[in-house]
């Protein structure tokens, strides 16, 4: 019983307390164990089919004997184990109790530090925005500036100044003679369906003022209220009604909350969630007023970071049947780390016929005034939203109001490769051409910001991180001394909503022949099938079957590009790098964040003579993405070779890491470059240094060490000795050499089987030899 002396282990000086020792935490002896009371054991219940199931003993059978004992020993060695049980040091509320503090509230804390930045998906950084007082966001004057005017129904300027006199803010249009009034119909302390107090105007936008007020009902809280610009326009009205309805039935974290819609003196007003912080639009206009007047667009991550960010809300409405319509800088708000999508005003359902279109000219889709918007309408607002944050966009309404400026002229364009094709797809003339989703969008801009940041952290700075692409499997091969064959580049990943995936995963035939046969069984000849049959073909080198798998799959569907990515392959295995650049280059253009088309593109540029090309797309393939990184690299290293720039092939090979399994042909390329570089003794010692901590086969070793010490040994017979100086160990000076060299001659010679070689190697050791009396 409790106080009992422990009897368990030999020299225990402990005492039982509830039933274990409070020293070694074992149970009493079981002499002692008798004196303690214990539960009665309920009889064992007959054996059930648990041991079927694995479980391996049957539930309720007799266990054998001393099974209890040796539980409950491996549960007090488990305590014992615990880190619980030790001493812990005072902190907080145990030691201000101890120290007599007089502090009672903590003064600091690191979740700022844990909790990561939400916008720029960790890739990059933006500046955060604290939530703005709301009365300092109060218009000073509520006027619409005359400029800003025009008639709500032909579009004609009105309310317009002459002769130094201020133009009209009520009135008729003099060319319709539809009335039109700018005049804010809500003053403060107006009381709005006797709940919101207004306080003043916050700004004005294209279908009305928009009032700051409080929500008298809940605790004071700042509201908005947005009313109509001329309550006289039966659209404008419509639209309001309408944002109301759809933003009543959203529920979205990106999407600002819509609370309430009232009348008010014949109007009607939305009442909505108050979003304190500035519109990407005003960050601009802040940044150009920072920078004297001029032109200051933010840098292209931080615009893919705000882009990105709302992206699921475009998602959201798509998914439920709407379409945003009028999405610009203007409509997205930043507060904190957080960018909401607001101005729901041009939200209409996917199959409204009736309802007015609303746009902003040069972001609205060329094609809506005539067969109306879609989703491939909103995903051109999305590119030409992106193009506008990152460029001095003049002409975006004029010259280029449905097309970019070329990228010869636009230096961006040209130092994001990747950017550029992302909002060009995105703002293709045909609808079809663009992004067939917003989250297929997303995807791809996800990849160009990872693109982008690496760009900008500039050489030297390697991926030290690999992204899984749902598109493509990782590189399965680095070619360190040609251009990669077609098998070495990335091959696609299976579709797994094709209705033949179960099938083709049952033809796992290693000859290519054989399969091609046996896909020729299918079931049904799905997208995967022709493009199974398409790489069986490239394979077997049966071209008119690649041909024909591809052919058959785009003219299903001319814009599956994974057809185009077979031909490209093809091409490449037939000897066609023209061909091949061709091809990989459109499926660039498809899918502009995926790194395995450029790497096969610049495989592609490199054996077609495309050197820049090919450079400017490994640089980019080495810094993205860790598995990306060593096939680049050896391209890299080729490439600048090829031009005479050992520096800049030496700083590629250099990238390669040591957890590749590349790693030691990286050193010994480096080492053979070196050797041949003709740059000197330092050059010779620094190849030998190359390859000193990595394991080579001893021939090769032995074949870099002939190479470096005879060229070390022409360079001391001509420019005398190096003193302090050393090749691998070996003393620069022309004795050590001879030496080092006849020894690696020698060794040489006793690792080959073949006579005659290895009696060339014996007669090159005794040439070598310096000369002595023995």
């Amino acid at each position: 019983m409790n106080g009992d002396p422990c009897t368990s282990t030999p020299g225990c000086t402990g005492t039982i307390e509830d039933g274990y020792c409070n020293v070694c935490g074992l149970p009493p002896a079981e002499g002692a164990a008798a004196s303690t009371p214990t539960a009665r054991r309920p009889a064992p219940a007959p054996a059930t089919a648990s041991a079927a199931f694995g479980t391996g003993f049957v539930e309720g059978a007799p266990r054998a004997p001393g099974s209890a004992r040796a539980e409950e020993a491996a549960t007090a060695r488990s305590g014992r184990t615990s880190s619980a049980r030790l001493d812990t040091a005072a902190l907080g509320s145990a030691r201000t109790a101890q120290t007599g503090s007089k502090v009672t509230r903590r003064v600091g804390t690191t979740s700022t530090r844990l909790r990561g930045p939400r916008l720029g998906a960790g890739l990059t950084t933006v500046p955060s925005r604290p939530a703005a007082d709301p009365l300092a966001a109060l218009m000073t004057e509520a006027v619409l500036p005359e400029r800003k005017r025009y008639c709500s129904h032909c579009g004609t300027a009105v309310g317009r100044g002459r002769d130094g006199r201020p133009g009209r803010t009520e009135g008729f249009c003099p060319n319709c003679r539809t009335p039109f009034s700018f005049t804010p119909q809500l003053k403060q302390g107006d009381l709005v369906g006797g709940q919101y107090e207004v306080v003043g105007c916050l700004a004005y936008g294209g279908l009305g003022w928009i009032y700051l007020a409080r929500d008298r009902n809940v605790s004071g809280r700042w509201v908005v209220l947005k009313g109509l610009l001329n309550s006289g326009d039966p659209d404008a009205y419509a639209a309001a009604v309408t944002e109301r309805r759809f933003l009543a039935e959203v529920e979205h974290p990106l999407i600002v909350e819509i609370y309430n819609f009232v009348l008010y003196e014949g109007a009607g007003y939305i009442v909505m969630e108050y979003v304190g912080g500035p519109s990407v639009k005003q960050i601009l206009k802040e940044r150009l007023d920072a920078n004297g007047g001029a032109a200051d667009p933010l840098p292209v991550d931080q615009a893919l970071a705000f882009v990105l960010e709302v992206m699921p809300a475009f998602a959201y409405l798509h998914e439920n049947g709407l379409l945003y319509c009028d999405f610009k800088p203007d409509n997205m708000i930043q507060v904190g780390d957080q960018v909401k999508l607001i101005d729901l005003g041009g939200v209409r359902l996917v199959d409204d016929e009736d309802s007015a279109i609303y746009g902003t000219v040069g972001y609205q889709a060329p094609e809506v005034p005539e067969v109306g918007p879609s989703i491939a309408s909103d995903v051109y607002t999305i590119g030409r939203t992106l193009a506008s944050l990152v460029l001095d966009f003049r002409g975006n309404q004029t010259t280029y109001v449905a097309s970019l400026p070329p990228v010869s002229e636009t230096p961006l364009f040209q130092r994001y490769d990747s950017f550029y094709r992302l909002v060009a797809k995105a703002c293709a003339l045909d609808p079809q051409d663009r992004f067939a989703t917003v989250d297929e969008m997303r995807s791809q801009l996800l990849g160009v910001l990872r693109e982008v940041v690496a760009t900008d952290r500039g050489p030297g700075h390697p991926a030290l991180h690999s992204t899984e692409s749902a598109l493509f499997e990782a590189p399965v091969a680095d070619v360190v001394d040609r251009v990669p064959p077609w098998d070495a580049l990335p091959a696609l990943r299976q579709d797994d909503s094709d209705p033949a995936k179960a099938w083709l995963a049952g033809v796992n035939v290693a000859d290519p022949i054989v399969r091609l046969r046996a896909l020729g069984l299918a079931p049904t000849l799905t997208v995967e099938v022709r493009l199974a049959r398409a790489r069986a073909a490239i394979e077997a080198q049966r071209w008119d079957e690649v041909s024909r798998a591809t052919g058959e799959i785009l003219t299903e569907d001319p814009w599956e590009w994974r057809a185009v990515w077979m031909s490209g392959l093809a091409q490449l295995a037939r000897g066609d790098a023209v061909g091949a650049r061709a091809s990989f280059n459109t499926v660039y253009g498809q899918v502009p964040g995926e790194l395995a088309p450029k790497l096969a593109l610049a495989a592609a540029c490199e054996a077609s003579g495309e050197p820049e090309v090919a450079e400017s797309l490994y640089v980019i393939c080495a810094r993205a993405d860790a598995n990306y990184t060593a096939p680049a690299a050896f391209g890299l290293a080729r490439v600048r070779q090829l031009r005479s720039d050992l520096d800049g092939a030496l700083d590629a090979l250099d990238i390669v890491t040591p957890t590749r399994s590349s790693y030691v042909d990286a050193r010994r390329r480096r080492a053979e470059l070196l050797a041949g570089s003709g740059r000197g003794l330092p050059s010779l010692s620094a190849a030998l240094a190359s390859v000193d901590s990595i394991a080579i086969d001893q021939r090769t070793r032995l074949e870099l060490t002939t190479q470096v010490l005879t060229s070390a040994l022409e360079l001391v017979r001509r420019d005398g000795p190096a003193e302090g100086a050393t090749l691998g160990g070996v003393e620069a000076n022309e004795a050590a050499i001879r030496d080092g060299l006849e020894a690696s001659y020698r060794a040489l010679a006793a690792s080959t089987r073949e006579r005659d070689q290895r009696l060339r190697l014996v007669d090159r050791a005794n040439e070598v030899r310096r000369w002595t009396l023995t």
